[in-house]
């Protein structure tokens, strides 16, 4: 039999009669708290992130394919056009999980064999095109303009990710055989040229000879994804549009957007297609590299999870073993008794460890109750509002992920337990003869 964990057991029953039960309180609620904070931080973060990297990726995709000369400036693109007849396009679409060596673990010289937990899931064309937006209303031209940059789309294009983002009018219907004169416009652009879903709007587009073109597009929906900095500035409108801008030839776009089916590949993916797949006149680099300002920022998020997470656990600990504290001092007597009968201090460190343990376990129970209800109540009712345009979001996003919770419930009672081998070093210092005695 454990008979520390048997008198343990004791302890934890007698300790409701004692007067260190509102210590005991204490602690759990503090652990409780903590918990609920972390699940909460945890659930946040990786809510924020990915809800951030949806809306980047539905705009942008992973992976852009260009010409090598486009690559440093995806505006460039409207430049150096790309010829759709590619071996890669659209097969590129059947490529499943690939193998990929890690030369970033220094014990290995030649990286370690990994292999990526998904593959691609599409592969569409897009042309990028700047120019001037005048805006009409009831036939008559308004005084607004601004400088928009026009996305060209084909029928290929994933409207499974980007169609969310669709608050008024439809998507765009892109068909071969016609050209669409609809234009999908942003919910901030709509505002600032006062119009709205059957409007007029004209697009000019200025050549390399300052020879000015223009197109009269039909405003065929509103859009709005959140992120300010590129809702104001993109529209998108069928692909062969832009290629009469440009003068080009039916199977020439400015790139090709590769969406994978998992995000952890990208720098897998990223790699891998433009040293094995592209030829040499084509380049391929992942958006993260082309928007590193607005990703670093989401890492940066991180650093505050961690501080945060640092933070909460300091505080249980400090309760914790304030609590332990009390309790062996309360139990000086059992302690001297324990000691007679020939139980060496370890044995009995044991017992309140075990106590400790206990108290621990119930603080995380509650926590991990009191988090993750907070947790449901915001996903699914959305109590905690956010300012759009400093944050990208309206709502404070959640999303659980079971495997973190469950390393921080591990990790905060194993550290915590560990912390509180300290504080009953105490039980060392106790003369069996004066416990005996203490009263």
């Amino acid at each position: 039999m454990n008979l520390p964990l048997f008198l343990a057991r004791g302890v934890a029953k007698g300790g409701s009669r004692s007067i260190s039960r509102t210590i005991i309180g204490i602690a759990v609620a503090a652990v409780a708290i903590s918990m609920a904070v972390m699940v909460l931080a945890s659930a946040l973060i990786s809510g924020f992130k990915s809800e951030i990297s949806v809306k980047i990726f539905g705009f942008w995709g992973h992976i852009h394919i260009t010409e090598e000369q486009a690559a440093t400036d995806i505006m460039l693109t409207s430049e150096f056009p790309v010829s759709t007849d590619q071996e890669f396009y659209p097969g590129l679409e059947d490529l499943g999980p690939i193998e990929y060596r890690n030369f970033g673990d220094p014990l290995s010289s030649d990286g370690e064999l990994l292999h990526t937990t998904g593959g691609v899931r599409h592969i569409q064309q897009f042309i990028l095109l700047p120019g001037i937006i005048s805006s009409f209303q009831e036939g008559e031209r308004l005084a607004d303009t601004e400088p928009l940059i026009l996305k060209g789309i084909a029928e290929d294009f994933a409207w499974e990710d980007f169609g969310q983002y669709v608050i008024e009018g439809e998507e765009l219907q892109i068909v071969p055989d016609t050209t669409s004169r609809g234009i999908l416009i942003s919910n901030s652009t709509a505002k600032r040229l006062r119009i709205g879903v059957g409007d007029r709007v004209d697009f000019v587009y200025f050549s390399g000879l300052r020879e000015e073109k223009t197109r009269a597009f039909s405003v065929r929906g509103i859009y709005k994804t959140g992120l300010e900095e590129y809702d104001s500035k993109f529209a998108i409108v069928d692909i062969k549009q832009l290629r009469r801008l440009l003068n080009w030839q039916d199977d020439q776009v400015g790139g090709f957007e590769v969406v994978l089916d998992d995000i952890d590949d990208l720098d897998a993916f990223s790699d891998y297609i433009h040293y094995d797949v592209l030829p040499q006149n084509l380049y391929a680099d992942s958006i993260r590299n082309k928007l590193r300002e607005l990703f670093n920022w989401l890492d940066i998020q991180d650093y505050n999870g961690i501080i945060i997470l640092i933070l909460v656990v300091l505080v249980a600990i400090i309760n914790m073993m304030t609590a332990l504290l009390i309790l062996i001092l309360e139990r000086t007597n059992m302690i001297g008794t324990l000691k007679a009968l020939g139980q060496d201090n370890w044995s009995i460190r044991q017992i309140f460890l075990y106590y400790a343990g206990f108290i621990v376990v119930v603080g995380l129970l509650l926590g991990n109750v009191l988090g993750l209800g907070l947790a449901w109540l915001q996903k699914t009712y959305g109590i905690v509002q956010l300012d759009e345009e400093s944050y990208y979001l309206a709502v404070a996003p959640i999303k659980l992920e079971w495997l973190t919770i469950l390393g921080l419930n591990v990790g905060t009672f194993l550290v915590t337990l560990l912390f509180l081998v300290l504080p009953s070093y105490l039980v060392t210092k106790i003369d069996p003869v004066k416990a005996i005695r203490f009263k």
